[in-house]
């Protein structure tokens, strides 16, 4: 493919209705009836109409056809809604302009390493055959349309790449020639082409982030609680210009789910965005199509089981009593990974996420029939409180956002049915204050932002295509508490300014800070013939754990948690007290084999307060050696 100079074109597309959907929403109105997809979520199939040769691409002749066809049913009303928007950054005075003419021959090259590491900085050089390229991207934006384009990385030539733009309101509040988010496929045709072992790329614009930093920072926090996508950054080149900074996050695929679950064979939800609040996981009814028109099942080959299964799951978690859901929802969900997904979103004040919307994240059932939570966007975190979704007449001053806001939202099923559990309330708010002690330390947060700021900053200093002005870049990295946008007075937290006053707020809450048991000390021994035993047990053999109790608050239950593998799921025991302030339970021989876990948790009843040892439950549980 021939590279060619980009010449700017294309009228940047808007969504019809999407102003409509920027209301504040009034608290007192009752349950909406809809699901989490927005008016933007349906997707126009062009692909098998236009692929007339059926050769599995679309070649230049056949996408014009395709983009005529859009074109004519957006003008008519038929597809996809869009309008107009005048050409403007996000928070830019300046117009954009052409980047450095950059070539192979100039940039480093990185043969080894991960695709993600956070130290290394790579270019990609996209080469498209068209000089309207950005133009046929806008058009075939919520298409099943890729446009092809070659892509060049760290020496190796990577033909066919499928390229669209991606995003919601990171792409229609974005004009012409500004940075757009791309999603790129390694391998539109199933040839098997990967980039250290990765197949599609997520390449975003860091919309509303003048940093670039936030989703690089969630991501680090997120994935110790989490199975959260990695992120780091990459310089991307387009026709031999240079389009800047561009944020490399992970993509939720078949290759995140083996990595994360050990098995890739599950199926996979996509919950859109919907910016005026979406209800994820609520009770539609048992009709498919009502969901149907609200989630994207992204397994090609999974059938009509997972769509009936995610039926079963809202309706256990909208109709079963809070005394029975913990138990009902087991075998259905992972309730402590949606406790820890919905804390990290409230510690870090996703304002695109679960608390505000109720939409933009992913669902992956795994083969034994569980739903997993998985974040999506994190572009809009570390920052105060607020947009479309926000309840009219709410305010919130600073970075207050209360750890158990939305608890009783009946738009918000997810949060309102687990924290109106007492157990599960007293666990959710356990992970809040772990999030809030360990993520929110700057102490171990300022280094790594520092050599990011390094690493990126001269990039983000020429680039000509940012949505944000590199004062805006450098006051966020400080501490300074905001920075004043060119578009009006959109105030933008510093970094550390959040961080420190996020954490600060949170330790100091009620609930967060209330006294709790603690578990100073957790030892495990084999058992032979019922008596304890040194050495490594061996497969068939029990295990004793043991938990003694920290002075101060005294726990009237202790329990053991313990599984076997990767994300399987955990087995309870109540611990008995085998005397003063210590507590012994013991994990039965048939659970005794390789990938043995197990974490301890200490419930006051009483006090409505809970703690963990390891704190990170499920993601940090104790692993013991078990001979084969």
């Amino acid at each position: 493919m021939v590279s060619r100079f980009f010449r700017r074109g294309a009228l940047a597309l808007l969504f019809i209705g999407y102003s409509s959907l920027l209301f504040a929403q009034d608290p007192s109105r009752p349950a909406r009836r809809g699901g989490p997809g927005g008016p933007g979520g349906r997707e126009r199939a062009l692909f098998k109409e236009f692929d007339r040769d059926g050769d599995g691409r679309l070649s230049r002749e056949e996408r014009q056809a395709a983009r005529a066809q859009i074109r004519k049913e957006r003008e008519e009303g038929g597809g996809p809604g869009f309008r107009p928007r005048r050409n403007r950054g996000a928070g830019n005075a300046e117009p954009p302009q052409p980047g450095p003419r950059v070539s192979p021959a100039e940039v480093r090259l990185y043969p080894r390493g991960g695709l993600y590491r956070p130290s290394v900085l790579r270019t990609l050089f996209l080469d498209f055959e068209a000089q309207d390229w950005e133009k046929e991207l806008a058009d075939f934006y919520r298409t099943d349309v890729e446009v092809p384009a070659d892509l060049l990385v760290d020496g190796r030539m990577f033909e066919g790449v499928g390229a669209r733009f991606r995003g919601a309101s990171s792409f229609f509040t974005v004009g012409e020639g500004w940075k757009r988010s791309l999603n790129l496929a390694l391998e539109p045709a199933g040839d098997g082409q990967k980039l250290r072992g990765h197949r599609t790329l997520e390449l975003l614009n860091a919309h509303r982030d003048p940093t670039f930093a936030r989703t690089f920072l969630y991501s680090r926090i997120a994935r110790r609680y989490l199975p959260a996508p990695r992120a780091n950054h990459v310089k991307v080149v387009i026709n031999g210009e240079s389009w800047g900074i561009y944020v490399n996050q992970e993509q939720f695929n078949r290759d995140f789910i083996k990595k994360r679950f050990g098995d890739r064979s599950g199926a996979r939800f996509r919950v859109p965005a919907n910016p005026g609040g979406g209800r994820g996981l609520a009770y539609l009814g048992d009709d498919p199509q009502e969901y149907k028109r609200s989630y994207k099942l992204l397994s090609k080959k999974a059938g009509e089981k997972p769509w009936s299964d995610l039926i079963r799951l809202c309706r256990t978690l909208e109709e079963t009593p809070p005394e029975r859901l913990e138990e009902a929802l087991h075998p259905l969900l992972n309730v402590d990974g949606a406790l820890w997904f919905l804390a990290v979103d409230n510690v870090l004040i996703n304002n695109d996420g679960y608390w505000i919307r109720a939409s933009d994240f992913n669902l992956y059932q795994d083969p034994r029939g569980r739903f997993h939570i998985v974040p999506h966007d994190a572009n809009e975190t570390f920052d105060r409180p607020g947009g479309p979704g926000l309840a009219r007449g709410t305010e919130i001053a600073g970075v207050g956002l209360d750890p158990l806001h939305g608890a009783e939202d009946g738009d918000k099923p997810l949060l309102r049915r687990l924290l109106g559990v007492p157990s599960l309330r007293s666990r959710y708010l356990a992970h809040v204050r772990t999030v809030a002690e360990e993520g929110l330390d700057w102490k171990k947060l300022g280094p790594p932002l520092e050599k990011l700021q390094v690493l990126i900053a001269g990039e983000v200093k020429a680039d000509t295509r940012k949505l944000e002005s590199f004062e805006g870049f450098r006051r966020g990295f400080g501490e300074g508490s905001a920075e004043e946008s060119s578009t009006g007075p959109r105030q933008v937290l510093s970094l550390r300014g959040f961080v420190e006053e996020r954490r600060k707020y949170l330790l100091d809450q009620a609930e967060v800070k209330k006294a709790a048991p603690r578990i100073a000390k957790v030892t495990h021994q084999t058992l032979r013939d019922g008596r304890p035993a040194g050495g490594v047990p061996s497969e068939g053999e029990s295990v004793q754990v043991t938990a003694q109790i920290g002075e101060g608050i005294q726990p009237e239950q202790v329990y053991l948690y313990y599984a076997i593998g990767k994300r399987s799921p955990f087995t309870r025991l109540e611990m008995a007290k085998d005397r003063e302030s210590e507590y012994v339970a013991a994990i039965p021989p048939a659970a005794v084999r390789a990938g043995l876990r197990y974490y301890l948790e200490a419930r006051s009843t009483s006090l409505g307060t809970t703690s963990f040892s390891p704190a990170r439950t499920e993601a940090g549980a104790l692993k013991v050696k078990v001979k084969d």
